[in-house]
């Protein structure tokens, strides 16, 4: 493996993050307050997606959920 494909590799709480930003983009964050979100481990993604879903604006939810 070259030196350029070892940098590249993700560490897996890089690839858990990145899943959980994806995935709160996808429950309609936008991607800055979803990469902020998904570094959090002690916030629950389920929660995050309901406070949306409730009418929460993502900002709101995010002050809520932080």
């Amino acid at each position: 493996m070259s030196t350029a494909e070892t940098n590249l590799t993700l560490t897996e709480q890089e690839l858990v993050e990145h899943w959980r930003s994806s995935e709160l983009e996808r429950a309609g964050y936008p991607a800055d307050i979803a990469a902020e979100l998904a570094s959090r481990s002690d916030i629950d993604l389920h929660r995050a997606a309901e406070l949306l879903q409730r009418g929460c604006s993502p900002e709101l939810a995010a002050s809520i959920l932080l």
